[in-house]
């Protein structure tokens, strides 16, 4: 049984709505794991109208760079469900570690269990994760509202004692030494087939060993040198039989691990490309409604996670923990130099819009987000959490500097009813200066694959390969 089943009322229209597509999809729909409550109502904040365009009546454009002899073409594609289970809140621990509420808007979360401000690469590592494969990545998006007038009632406030408990856990690893390890996965050139087996037995061997370290070290501090060391041995160990089966030199220092002080991840920062303000803001109401954000919370009908490679060549492993965003949450103020157009229908994919589209009937409203997908090759994250990883240029290629790994695609299908959308009474979460502008939209994901998975991921998509767990 989920959560929080049998624990809320719902509102009379979203039990409507929601019985075409089941009644445990009607239960998971309005759970709010926050400081909020669950699916509100309001008409207060409206939408401008001008937001709003027929789908029909825009040209297709949508050009991709035609692959070449060496491109990389499989995909990988991800189960982590469509947050049946409720999981939201206004923060965003990539752009606001810390700060609660630091996004003044609820995200949907899917993969990791435990995401919200406090969270850091040791709480992440330790979460569970919805994910079929067991992925514990993080993917987080602003929800998606129907806002009618003709609302009957609102859900009382959820329970907060689990989301305290989820960042007291994530608090405590701040107070915690922690083994660091390099990440092989990502230095790897491509894995010849017959390697594969060894090379991710070898992953998943270096994985549990740092685990077990780092478990070590948090009983006991002072054990560092009695740790290290037979660590540094058993991952020579491992190094050494990638080396044989691949037939690549590997760096003899990705076997020396180090300890360091647990230290919350991220970058504080209110720069321009920030996703909230430095300060806590003020929580949300008892009906889930976060700086003018009100309305019934859209569960999607569909949500597709998918890896993808490259036009012009292969692509390497993503390093673990590597942040990446999408869209920026604050284009109204930074400028449209991050804005991404994110909207469209289905069977209207060859066309991407930055307003809210109208759907003929039998389509239904579409959120494409691709990711950035060239990496400098060193970091995790930058100060304005977009320098360390960019999109390619026009031409498929990464600039100088740069190298190619998986691009992210996440696509959300929501079943909003036609009458709704001729309304113009749907609209995306935002900052209160955003006014729900779809130009706004964007999406967040933190990387906590095992190497194990990721370097099958790379392996699918440089064989041309199509993969799904």
């Amino acid at each position: 049984m989920a959560r929080n089943e049998g624990r809320h009322r719902v509102a009379r229209r979203t039990k409507i709505a929601t019985l075409a597509v089941g009644l445990a999809l009607a239960v998971a729909g309005v759970t709010v794991a926050t400081t909020a409550g669950d699916t509100g109502q309001a008409g207060a904040d409206e939408v401008d109208p001008a937001f709003f365009v027929d789908i029909t009546t825009v040209a297709p454009n949508v050009t991709e760079v035609r692959p070449n002899r060496r491109a990389s073409t499989g995909t990988f594609t991800v189960d982590c469900g469509r947050n049946e289970n409720g999981h939201y809140n206004p923060d965003n621990f990539i752009a606001q570690p810390g700060v609660r509420n630091g996004a003044q808007h609820l995200h949907d979360y899917v993969g990791n269990l435990s995401t919200n401000a406090d969270s850091t690469n040791e709480s992440l590592l330790r979460a569970g994760t919805t994910c079929r494969n067991g992925d514990k990545s993080a993917y987080f998006w602003p929800v998606v509202r129907i806002d009618r007038e003709d609302a009957e009632e609102a859900n009382p406030p959820e329970d907060e004692a689990e989301l305290d408990a989820q960042r007291a856990e994530a608090e405590q690893t701040e107070d915690v030494a922690q083994v660091e390890c390099p990440d092989v996965a990502s230095q790897l050139a491509e894995v010849p087939e017959q390697a594969m087996s060894t090379v991710d037995t070898e992953l998943d061997a270096l994985d549990q060993q740092e685990a077990a370290a780092d478990a070590r070290i948090a009983a006991d501090p002072a054990a560092e040198a009695a740790v290290l060391e037979p660590l540094r041995q058993q991952r020579s160990a491992s190094l050494d039989r990638i080396s044989q089966a691949t037939g690549q030199p590997v760096d003899p220092a990705q076997a020396t691990c180090a300890v360091e002080d647990a230290q919350r991840q991220g970058i504080p920062n209110g720069d321009e490309n920030s996703d909230g303000d430095d300060a806590e803001q003020p929580p949300a109401d008892d009906n889930s409604e976060i700086g003018g954000n009100d309305g019934e919370i859209q569960l999607p009908e569909s949500v597709n996670i998918t890896f993808r490679g490259s036009p012009v060549g292969p692509v390497r492993a993503m390093p673990k923990f590597l942040r990446v965003l999408y869209g920026d949450a604050k284009q109204g103020t930074n400028g449209p130099r991050n804005a991404r157009a994110s909207w469209t229908c289905t069977g209207f994919e060859d066309r991407l819009i930055d307003k809210y589209p109208i759907c003929p009937e039998g389509s239904k409203v579409e959120r494409i987000h691709d990711f950035p997908s060239c990496w400098d090759g060193r970091n995790i994250d930058s100060a304005n959490h977009r320098d360390h990883i960019v999109f390619p240029e026009a031409n498929g290629r990464c600039k100088r500097g740069f190298v190619a790994v998986p691009q992210l695609r996440i696509t959300l299908v929501y079943d909003i009813p036609r009458d709704v959308q001729v309304a113009g009474q749907y609209k995306v979460d935002s900052f209160p200066e955003e006014s729900h502008n779809p130009r706004s939209d964007h999406d967040d994901f933190a990387n906590v694959m095992s190497q194990r998975i990721m370097n099958r991921l790379v392996w699918c998509i440089n064989r041309d390969r199509t993969c799904s767990e």
